[in-house]
This record gives structure tokens, sequence and C-alpha cells, in this order.
């Protein structure tokens, strides 16, 4: 049987592309706008950050090294921790990218349309998990 757990490094949409500081602050405030539906609708989310980090030692005192940030995501999860949904932003595209745990498809919505992202997350939250009360 598949865990229903979601796990975001495993999303295809986030295939080790490489993000721009500014580009990553743009995708942060996309992510916050759709954060902020979810909170007030009662939903529990967080975004995640990565960082890759590449420390190159010659001898040096300090060592060189090469930071790579990728694309932030939106963590959307029940109550008891189960993963509902992880929300990006397309690279190139600029739409919001929404990968539902128990969804078959990556959905795309226009990225000026946070609500329908928050709305298509909310109505795929199950009315009960393993362990949880309906």
């Amino acid at each position: 049987m598949d865990s229903p757990l979601l796990n975001s490094r495993q999303i295809e949409h986030n295939d080790a592309e490489e993000c721009s500081d500014a580009k990553a602050e743009k995708h942060d405030k996309a992510l916050a706008a759709v954060q902020r539906l979810l909170k007030v609708r009662g939903a529990h989310s967080y975004v995640v950050h990565t960082h890759h980090l590449s420390l190159f030692g010659d001898g040096r005192p300090f060592p060189l090294g090469k930071r790579q940030r990728y694309t932030p995501e939106l963590v959307v999860h029940s109550d008891v921790g189960w993963v509902i949904a992880t929300v990006a932003i397309g690279q190139r595209s600029g739409c919001y990218l929404v990968s539902i745990s128990q969804g078959p498809n990556l959905e795309t919505v226009p990225s000026a349309h946070p609500e329908m992202v928050a709305n298509l997350v909310l109505t795929a939250q199950p009315a009960a998990q393993p362990g949880g009360t309906a």
C-alpha cells in the first residue's frame, strides 16, 4: 500500500532547477498569497526552502564554495500531519504547480488566481485520515 505521505523532493516539477535569489523572492510572495488564503480557511502549511552548498577546500582558512537555491515549495498538511498537497511556482511559466498527494496529475493554475489554488487544495483534503477523526 502506498503511503499517503508525499515527499516534496519527489515532485516532478522541482527536478533540481536552480533558482536565483530574486526569482525565489518572487515565488515566496506568490506562495505567501496562497498560504494566507489557506490559513483563513483553517488549513496548515509551511514553506520549504532548499539550498545546496558545495565547499571546496584548498587549504585556505576560508573554504571556497558554491551555493545553489531551488524553487521554494508550499507544503499543506492535515491536523495529524498527513501531507495533502505541495505547491510550487513554475520556473518558466510562473504558474502555480499543485501536486495533490492522492491525485494522479500535476495541476497548473494561472499565477493571477491564488484563490483557485486554495480551493483546489481544500477540495482535495480528505474528510478523515488514518489516525484522525472525520
